[in-house]
């Protein structure tokens, strides 16, 4: 137990909260009931009843002191020095002085209404925590008071590690950094803890001590307030129109609108650059030269960010919930049947290639990812992506994986290119150099289609992507609008020639998503369909291998037509026999809302 009587009460690195029940000219902070207490636990750790805006803390300017209000609650601001970058907290006596510390207002404040207000023992809002649609498990922490920490740590980190380096510019490792980070975290909080308890005669509990420490190793390492969104696994999406317009979705439920994660779109934006400096894949940055921003996240999420060219931050964060599927996780999801699965299991040993396409968040990645894990654990493979998103070098079947990432350029063009930019398409001739039997494709968008699709019909065979297309039909015309990018040389006959010569399968995934009335995202794939080569007026023919059958209500993927390569996919262990049964494997039509067999 840390003796807390011998830290002097100047030190405090909070602000004290004064207010009044009505009709009395002073008192101690109030008790949930709204009631004055002498002393009561701190309320920065309490959780509003309700959730509702968060208060506006406003400073008025003048020497010396200042006094702030919080919805309604004056606060007053000892004068001092503050540390660097922190605004609005006040500014340094002409002096010196103590840090930032509570002091008593001089003037009784006004009447305060019942309920208490939401604003913490510091006077400031207290930062959210992603809702687990139920009582909260974690304490508030007061997000002025977790930055202020977080500035003071920065500054202590950067004199412990150049004195390590010795000045010489070398680098400290990730794990370096955040070991000696986080032993100044604790010290940090420590001190800001006997200062609390200095002040208001109770210390905060063991669980808010964590909470705050939490929320600065957050704030220094990793995505801030924004991080506990991303450690809950049931959140499939954030999508973020400015700091204060947040939304997420969890699995199986609508768009739902959550607290804050920035104060300000320029502490968002700052927040977005902290994620792009720590990204390590090159150089990725967000300002007024590239106003757009795609990374990776930690476990596996993607970012795509836009400022400057919109009237706030915008932000579209994607989880992707199945991380190490397999095509036996897929039938568990209800993605395909037992028997997809042994065919597509088939496709993959027999080494045909495979495009995969559907619209956004269908679960694209996540069955690339699960045929992948069909692939022979010793063959040699390379994954091209512009943000890694497969992972299939960290996920242990494979064991000669050689992963390949796009690199931004830096903002500046040489002869109508970014400087310093490498695209997927530039990186395929390398990879072919690699002695690689396969090559995967995380998401083909434009023209490095076409390299891809030279790689499937010049390699060995088995090499599979992901392409974007509303529906099966389409794809082909899509392919061949992606081709006409590639240059002036480009044909839509020479698209078509390119895609009959280089496809074997398509396999097409879509949603139905009836979460709008009180049902679920059903994700399945409906079709797979087989390209037998160049069919009538030059274009390639498909054949339905795999479709819905709206007549019996299933808009799943059943049999319809035997392949032309069902011979080879037999030698690779398929049994013929399972397309027989015009249900596939399904045990029952698919349990829709609206539509589907009643």
């Amino acid at each position: 137990m840390r003796d807390r009587s011998t830290v002097p009460a100047a030190a405090a690195a909070e602000f004290q909260l004064q207010s009044a029940p009505q009709g009395e000219a002073g008192g101690g902070p109030l008790a949930p009931g709204g009631a004055a207490q002498q002393a009561p636990a701190p309320s920065w750790a309490r959780r509003p009843a309700a959730p509702g805006p968060a208060p506006v803390v406003q400073v008025a300017p003048g020497a010396g002191a200042a006094t702030a209000t919080a919805t309604g609650v004056p606060l007053r601001l000892a004068p001092g020095p503050v540390a660097p970058g922190v605004g609005g907290l006040g500014s340094a006596a002409p002096g010196g002085g103590q840090p930032w510390s509570a002091v008593p207002p001089p003037v009784a404040p006004a009447p305060v209404p019942t309920p208490a207000p939401t604003a913490t023992a510091a006077g400031l809002p207290a930062l959210p925590v992603p809702e687990q649609w139920g009582p909260g498990t974690a304490p508030a922490v007061d997000p002025r008071v977790a930055r202020e920490l977080k500035r003071q740590v920065a500054a202590e980190l950067h004199q412990q590690l150049s004195k390590l380096t010795g000045g010489q510019g070398s680098s400290v490792d990730r794990a370096t950094r955040r070991q000696r980070g986080r032993a100044l975290i604790e010290e940090a909080v420590a001190r800001w803890s006997d200062s609390y308890a200095q002040t208001h005669g109770v210390p905060p509990t063991r669980e808010q001590d964590r909470a705050l420490a939490e929320a600065v190793f957050d704030l220094l390492f990793r995505a801030g307030r924004l991080q506990p969104y991303l450690d809950d696994p049931e959140i499939e999406n954030i999508l973020i129109n400015g700091c204060d317009d947040v939304w997420v979705s969890r699995v199986h439920q609508p768009l739902r609108q959550v607290p804050p994660v920035a104060d300000s779109d320029a502490e968002l934006v700052e927040l977005l650059q902290d994620l792009a400096r720590q990204h390590g894949g090159g150089e990725r940055s967000l300002n007024t030269a590239n106003p757009t921003l795609a990374l990776r996240l930690e476990g596996g999420m993607r970012l795509q960010a836009l400022t400057e060219v919109t009237p706030r931050p915008y932000v579209a964060i994607r989880r992707h919930r199945v991380a190490s599927a397999t095509l036996a996780d897929m039938v568990s999801l209800g993605t395909v049947d037992s028997t997809i699965a042994a065919f597509l299991a088939s496709a993959i040993r027999a080494r045909k290639n495979v495009m995969i396409t559907g619209t956004q968040g269908v679960g694209k990645t996540s069955l690339l990812r699960a045929m992948a894990a069909e692939i022979p654990p010793d063959e040699r493979i390379g994954t091209l992506e512009s943000e890694f998103e497969l992972w299939l070098h960290t996920l242990g079947h494979l064991r000669q994986v050689v992963p390949m990432e796009a690199r931004e350029g830096n903002g500046e063009r040489v002869d109508g290119k970014l400087a310093g930019e490498l695209t997927i398409g530039e990186l395929i001739p390398a990879a072919l150099r690699m002695t690689l039997s396969r090559i995967i494709v995380g998401e083909v968008r434009s023209g490095e289609v076409v390299p891809m699709l030279r790689v499937m019909t010049n390699g060995e065979g088995g090499s599979m992507c992901t392409l974007h297309a509303r529906g099966p039909h389409m794809v082909v015309d899509r392919i061949a609008e992606l081709c006409l990018e590639y240059g002036a040389h480009m044909t839509d006959s020479l698209a078509y020639r390119l895609t009959a010569n280089a496809l074997d399968l398509i396999v097409h995934v879509s949603m139905v998503d009836e979460t709008a009335v009180g049902g679920r995202r059903h994700r399945f794939v409906s079709h797979v369909l087989e390209v037998t080569g160049l069919g009538e007026h030059g274009r390639p023919a498909l054949n339905t291998v795999f479709g819905p059958r709206p007549d019996l209500g299933e808009p799943r993927a059943v049999p319809h037509t035997p392949p032309n390569c069902l011979d080879d996919l037999r030698r690779a262990g398929f049994d013929a026999g399972l397309l027989q049964s015009a249900y596939g494997s399904w045990s029952a039509p698919l349990p829709l809302r609206i539509g589907g067999l009643r």
